[in-house]
Order: C-alpha cells, then structure tokens, then sequence
C-alpha cells in the first residue's frame, strides 16, 4: 500500500535548479528537509500558540496533537496534499460562549469533538457525492455570512477580556502587527502573528522593569495590581513531561454552538486543496474529500484527549510558495518536531504567559480578519448582494451572530450568538429561495470553483506578488 512515505531525491539534493519545484513526492537532503520542516512548525506557531490560550486549553498538548493531527493527514492523502494541521482558530469564539455559559474545557472539547465528527461525515458525503452535495446545503452566501458572523462574534471577547488589561501594550502590538503583516516580504509577513507575540512579550517585559506593576481587569475581572508578564509557572515547569490530558464531555447546548464551525472548515480545506493543486500542477480535486474527512479525524482525536480541533493552515502555503518546496517528508519532520516540543512542559509555561495586552493588540486583528474572510469567500464567488435572496438571510444571521440575540425555547434552552445565526442564514435562504420568483434565482458557483478558487492572476493584479493568497493565521 502506497501511504506516501517514499521520497526521490530531487537532483543533487541541495538547491532546486532557477524555476524547479520540489514535488511532493521528492525531497531534498535530510538536513535539508529537517530544516524546512523548522520553518513550517514556526510559520505556524503564531496561531497555534494564540488558539489554545484563547479556548482555556493546555498549549503543550496543542503543539503535540497539531503533529499528530498532519501525521494522519499525510497519510490519509497518501503525500499528496502537503499540508500542516495546526490548531484552529474558528472554534475560538465558540470555546469563550461556552464558557460564558458555565461550561469548562471538558465540555468545549466534547462540543468540538461532535464538530469534528460532522467534518468527517462531510468528506465522507463530498468521496462519494461530490462538492455538489456541500454547496447544496451551502452556497457562498451562506459560507461567507457564518464565516463573518463567527469572526465578528468574538469582538466583544477582545473588549471585554483582554484589551483592559494593559490598552498601551495593546495598541502598541496591534500596531507593530499591523506592520509587520503589511510592510514585510515573503516568509516574515507570513509569521506576522508570532513577531507580534515576541514584540508584546519584550514590550511587557521591558514596562515591567521601568513603570512596575500595573493596575488593571485580569480576565475580564477586579482591577488588581499585577505584572504584566508572571514567568512564576516557567520557572517552575520540568524540561520534559507529557501535557495535561482531560475527557471530552457532551452537553446539546454546547453542541449546537459549536457546530455552525464545521460550514467554515469545509469552506477551509477546499480552498487549500484548490491552492495546493494549482501551486503543485496536480489537480487534486479527487482528494478533497479524503482531505475533509482526514482534518475531521485528526480533530476528534485531538478533541477525544483534550486538544483543540486542528485545521489546514494557509501560513504553511506561504512558505511552499517562497521556498518552492512541496515535499511532504518536510511536513514529516514539522510534526516530528511538533511531537518534541509538546513534550516540553516549560514551553507550554512560556505560551500560557502571555500578557494580556499583548492577546488583545493580536486579537483585535485576528478577528477582524477571520469574519473578514467571510467577505473574501463573497468576492471570491462574485456573491451580488443587491439581490435581496443573498442580502436579507445574510444580513439578519449576521445581526444575530454578532449581537449575541438569543431564542429561548424553553425554560432550560435557548438558541442564541453563533447557533442562532447560522441557522437563520441556512434555513432563512433556502426557505426564500423556494418562494422567491425566477429572476432572483441565478446560477451561483459551485463551492469548489467558487468559495475555494484561488484565482491567481487576480491576485497578482492587486499586489500578491506569489499569487498564494498570502492570508495569515486569520483564516482558522
């Protein structure tokens, strides 16, 4: 059986000839390779770091579960899709109302596990159906708007919870970040997220030794006197120890707000099975299925010990598309050193001390760019909101998932925030679609030459030099 784990070297070894590709199939040197696979685990770091701080779950166990995760995946896709699974950024506003709810980790993590079981059904559907089948229940309208509204839905977490803390520091790493993801080239801008954690981390480092402690919320709390930045728990964490693991618990309320995610990941592995196909000149429309289910596997696994959910990750794109190098053997050796890095408790301590106000500068970022995306799949699928078909359903779900407006259904459950949302988007358009007359009922795209189309010449038109897309952490 063929799983993908033979490489020819490419030429020599060392450097592929002016315009060469390393193919999926070829590697370079071993030192070479490993190499490459260091800077895949930092491209994605940034994000991966952020996520499961932001979801209240151990980065330890995060890193390590993100190796596990492209382990599966590679080997699901046979090494035809390279691709690095990190920790998802979609599920995070779906993590902060569950805990606003009275939920703790166990309960976030039997949630995302569901979610990761309708992803998997999902592919399941697109093997042996087609994309037909997904864009039938979710045409770009539909995609974008519970894209934005989950996106847009983590607002007030930022406002709330983590600008407070330290607004200065705050501003200052939105700024930096801002620069940093727009005025630098190439690999850097794709590590924009993690140059603006270090940044933040100096930053409060250095406040810390000239103004002292500082008077403010600590998560959302009474303003206290604190540090900016506590290295207490580095100190005392060991070198080497496994993370902390926990069982998934299963409450239907939680559930279904978690599940209005899986439109996003679906809408997220497409567009990187398109990306890689076209950078690769593989088509690998054949695969997409096999990539959904593979991601939705590798997410209840990760969920089944505790993890958070893992996603393709765009960041891993960039670097394909400045190095030239598609090898999978390199995204064996990124996992493998995922694998290390979990297990070193220390580092886990160093993530899950990040200040504050450094969160809030990224996130304000962040999740503007994640519900951003939501437009992005509109353009992309030249969605015409002057039609009142695609604009009322979108509008009204957006308002809802955005404004947190709940339904109560019962004295012990109600419907509300992202839920709420998705569900008025779905049935609200196909239920506008049946009566609507003839002329308002256009063709619209498929979701694999729509939501997930990656067209490059456009792209080089309005300043994508590589054509890749280029889009940072936000788009988990």
């Amino acid at each position: 059986m063929n799983l993908g784990v033979r490489w020819t070297l490419h030429g020599d070894g060392r450097t592929p000839a002016p315009g060469a590709v390393v193919r999926p199939d070829e590697r370079l040197s071993w030192p070479r390779t490993a190499g490459l696979g260091a800077q895949h685990v930092v491209a994605m770091f940034g994000a991966s770091f952020v996520a499961p701080v932001l979801m209240g779950l151990d980065p330890n166990l995060a890193i390590m579960m993100s190796g596990v995760a492209t382990m599966i995946f590679l080997l699901a896709t046979r090494g035809r899709v390279p691709s690095y699974l990190g920790c998802s950024l979609s599920f995070v506003g779906v993590a902060a109302a569950i805990r606003a709810s009275g939920g703790d980790s166990s309960t976030v993590t039997g949630a995302i596990l569901v979610v990761g079981l309708a992803l998997f059904l999902a592919g399941v559907a697109v093997r042996r159906f087609g994309a037909r089948v997904i864009h039938a229940a979710m045409p770009p309208i539909v995609t974008g708007a519970v894209v934005m509204l989950i996106g847009f839905n983590l607002a007030p977490v930022t406002a709330a919870t983590y600008w407070p803390q330290d607004q200065w520091t705050a501003l200052l790493v939105m700024l930096f970040t801002g620069l940093a993801v727009v005025c630098l080239r190439g690999f850097w801008s794709r590590v924009a997220i993690f140059l603006g954690l270090v940044f933040g981390y100096v930053l409060s480092w250095v406040l810390d030794l000239t103004l002292g402690r500082i008077h403010s919320p600590v998560g959302g709390g009474e303003a206290v006197d604190h540090w900016r930045l506590d290295l207490s728990a580095v100190g005392q964490a060991d070198w080497i120890g496994l993370p902390s693991f926990h069982a998934p618990s299963f409450e239907w309320s939680a559930i279904l707000v978690a599940l209005p995610v899986v439109i996003a990941l679906i809408a997220e592995n497409a567009g990187h099975v398109k990306a890689v196909g076209e950078m690769t000149g593989d088509p690998l429309d054949d695969q997409l299925g096999t990539a959904i289910a593979a991601d939705g596997a590798a997410s209840m696994l990760s969920t089944a010990v505790g993890g958070p959910p893992n996603t393709t990750y765009s960041e891993n794109i960039g670097v394909m598309a400045a190095t030239r190098v598609y090898s999978t053997a390199a995204y064996w050796a990124a996992a493998g050193f995922a694998l290390l890095f979990g297990l070193c408790p220390k580092f886990g301590a160093v993530v899950a001390a990040i200040p504050g106000g450094v969160l809030g500068g990224i996130t304000v970022i962040l999740y503007g760019m994640i519900g951003l995306l939501g437009a992005q799949i509109w353009i992309n699928a030249g969605v015409d909101l002057r039609n009142p078909l695609n604009l009322v359903p979108a509008a009204a779900g957006i308002i809802i998932g955005v404004g947190g407006v709940s339904l109560k259904i019962t004295d012990t459950f109600e419907l509300g925030g992202i839920a709420l949302g998705t569900i008025v988007v779905i049935t609200g358009y196909h239920a506008l679609r049946a009566f609507a007359p003839a002329h308002l009922k256009g063709q619209e795209p498929l979701l694999d030459a729509g939501t997930s189309a990656y067209d490059t010449a456009a792209r080089k038109e309005h300043g994508d030099e590589d054509g890749d897309g280029g889009e940072p952490a936000a788009r988990r």
